[in-house]
Formats: C-alpha cells, sequence, structure tokens
C-alpha cells in the first residue's frame, strides 16, 4: 500500500481556466459596450479602442483587475465568439464593419 500525493495540477488547471473565462467575459462586456454607443465600427477601430481601454483600466464599473493585459489576439477572439453567438454583426457589403 503506498500513499500517493495530492494532484495539486487539477486545482491549478481550474483556476486557470477560470481566469480565462473572467478575461473573456470582461473583454465580451467591454467590446459590447463599445459596439452599443458607437452602433458600427471598423474591427481595427475596435480593437484599438479594447486595446486601449483595458491599458487605461477603464474595464467597466465592478471590475477591478490589478494586472490585465489584452493582446489583438484576445480582442479578435472575443469577436469571433460574438459573431457565432449572434450579438455581433457584419455588414454585408462591408465585412470589416462591425453592428451591434
Amino acid at each position: 500500500l503506498r500513499l500517493l500525493p495530492q494532484q495539486r495540477y487539477l486545482r491549478t488547471e481550474s483556476a486557470e481556466v477560470s481566469a480565462l473565462e473572467r478575461k473573456r467575459n470582461v473583454l465580451c462586456c467591454l467590446i459590447t459596450r463599445i459596439l452599443k454607443v458607437e452602433k458600427q465600427l471598423h474591427m481595427d477601430s475596435l480593437v484599438f479602442r479594447v486595446i486601449d481601454a483595458c491599458q487605461k483600466g477603464q474595464l467597466g464599473p465592478g471590475v477591478q483587475f490589478l494586472s490585465f493585459c489584452c493582446h489583438s489576439v484576445d480582442v479578435l477572439s472575443c469577436i469571433l465568439h460574438l459573431l457565432s453567438q449572434g450579438y455581433v454583426l457584419r455588414q454585408e457589403g462591408r465585412p470589416h464593419v462591425l453592428e451591434y
């Protein structure tokens, strides 16, 4: 009979997943909030505005991250997620322009 040490990587992995989900939720909310105000926006401008808001710490009311860093890949991934969910739409003739 041998006692094995407790597996710590399972708890670490779930914590990392939780942090990534929170980051994706914050970015999706920020994208949605910006598009609600602007109604439609070029994809590049939206990515720039989201990254700028993250760097300035303007993530929204009640959202505080000590170190919240996002890259264009993160923002584009969230845009694709919102497109697949139907929250964000592309214009028919101009697919680089997004609408809420």
